[in-house]
């Protein structure tokens, strides 16, 4: 019925922007393919009701899944020139990277320093994540080592070795580093810079105590980061951990001079599809070409549940990578 409102009305505009993007008016199924031939062959987003980023977005895609298989056809063979060979260049990023890399540490030793306390459950999550990121840095150091022997004829090349090989001569982390990592999408330079920053966070925290803001989305496990935040709470209120969820601010104050009474100040979160307003201190429209930006500091603060606040709020999911789906673990958490 054209005498309806809204989409089914004559001559409707789909996107206020682009007005010439209307339904076509009732009349013959041949007229109705013309009118449809007659639209602009390059859609806008904003007439499937995106953002202009949505085009950003999936030229970008587009671009990383030609990349990937343009590398898949280009293969390892090597010219003639006089640069370096393919095993040379290998050999000095492999080098590179051990250089950079630190020794693991020694978990008897922090673990004296922060023992397990009744009243402080973040000891426990450091020593965990100590455990996790040290098999991590074993992994990465020893097939490292592994790759250079190979180089050198003193080593089989296996075919994960192989793999890896083929990897760090094209930029890309090795599938071996992420079955044993955190996720992670990001290229080797991106994937070794952030790991060396997150044994950084660690190491200033055995060495300064506990931080005063937690660089959230640096942590292995962060659902074991948050429990812990729910123990230290329940344990000084005696209240059961099942009892509680987790209330959520972004305080003014974005440089605090102390730690929070309760809960956990944190950092690293980043918005994707809209940006923070720090003016009117909201959610607002992204900004034209700005896919992503930073979320302000995130108080999580734990609390009854039959306690928590309500106030006009968007109930935003969070993702450890952008892809926005994860593998549930046995522990029933997802791996995302």
């Amino acid at each position: 019925d054209s005498s309806g409102g809204g989409p089914l009305q004559d001559g409707y505009a789909l996107c206020a922007e682009h007005p010439e993007f209307v339904v076509p008016p009732p009349a013959t199924h041949e007229e109705t393919l013309a009118s449809i031939g007659e639209l602009p062959l390059v859609v806008p987003p904003g007439v499937y009701g995106f953002h202009e980023n949505a085009n950003l977005t999936r030229e970008q895609g587009e671009t990383y899944a030609m990349m990937d298989s343009l590398l898949l056809t280009v293969g390892q063979a090597t010219g003639g020139g006089g640069g370096a060979s393919t095993e040379e260049v290998i050999g000095h990023v492999a080098e590179d990277i051990i250089a950079k890399t630190p020794k693991p540490w020694d978990i008897a030793t922090v673990q004296a320093k922060y023992p397990t306390k009744y009243g402080e459950s973040m000891n426990t999550v450091l020593i965990q994540e100590l455990n996790r990121f040290n098999k991590l840095n074993s992994v990465i150091t020893s097939s490292l080592k592994d790759i250079l022997k190979a180089i050198k004829g003193l080593l089989l090349m296996s075919e994960d070795l192989e793999q890896v090989f083929h990897a760090l001569y094209n930029g890309k982390t090795p599938a071996m580093w992420l079955a044993n990592s955190y996720p992670s999408l990001k290229p080797l330079g991106g994937y070794t810079s952030d790991f060396l920053e997150r044994l950084k966070f660690f190491q200033t925290w055995i060495d300064k105590g506990i931080p005063l803001l937690f660089w959230i989305s640096g942590i292995y496990f962060t659902q074991a980061f948050t429990t812990g935040a729910s123990q230290n709470f329940a344990r000084k209120y005696t209240i059961p951990i099942d009892t509680l969820t987790f209330h959520f601010e972004m305080p003014k104050e974005q440089h605090p001079d102390e730690k929070p009474e309760n809960g956990v100040y944190t950092y690293g979160v980043f918005l994707e599809g809209c940006k923070w307003d720090w003016e009117a201190w909201e959610l607002a429209e992204s900004d034209p070409k700005m896919l992503y930006v930073p979320v302000p500091m995130i108080w999580i603060l734990p609390c009854k549940a039959s306690e928590l606040q309500e106030f006009p709020s968007y109930e935003c999911p969070l993702y450890k990578v952008s892809t926005r789906k994860g593998v549930l673990s046995t522990t029933g958490h997802s791996t995302n």
